[in-house]
């Protein structure tokens, strides 16, 4: 089975940085971290979602966070420089990122955004990532994704 290359496979591609496509089966009912993990057949602190936030002073900024963990908007606002944070709407999602819900990838949004990952993510050799679409992670190594999207590493969330 042939898998159709997303825009952030292409940029990772143009960037020299390896990956793997994974494909899996999408249930509109259930898009959790921990759903994807367990048709991934993987633990769900390796499955990272992609959360696109608001701050009242920076706009919109972005946190990928493991997949047993919520974002802390409190810690979320002070490693952006905000002192408030909020989730956008989902209807913002797509015309603010380009992506939709079960699908945000932190690589390849419309315009660049500061990127904050949970420093869990250099626990592991490899982490998932949304390809940019529902059905579709990129296995990639964190390091390279991380310098890739000019990301930081920080302490944003708590488990669920």
């Amino acid at each position: 089975m042939k898998i159709e290359k997303t825009n952030a496979a292409r940029l990772l591609d143009r960037a020299g940085i390896g990956y793997e496509l994974v494909p899996y089966a999408v249930d509109e009912e259930h898009l959790a971290a921990a759903d994807v993990a367990r048709q991934l057949g993987e633990p769900v602190e390796c499955v990272f979602k992609t959360l696109v936030l608001r701050g009242d002073r920076t706009g919109l900024f972005v946190c990928v966070v493991p997949g047993d963990h919520e974002v802390d908007l409190k810690a979320a606002a002070r490693v952006s420089g905000n002192k408030k944070a909020d989730l956008i709407p989902m209807k913002e999602l797509l015309p603010s990122t380009g992506y939709v819900r079960g699908g945000c990838s932190p690589v390849g949004m419309k315009k660049s955004l500061p990127t904050f990952f949970h420093s869990t993510v250099a626990d592991h050799p490899f982490i998932y990532v949304s390809a940019g679409v529902r059905g579709l992670q990129l296995k990639v190594a964190p390091q390279a994704l991380v310098a890739f999207v000019g990301g930081a590493l920080v302490e944003l969330s708590r488990p669920q």
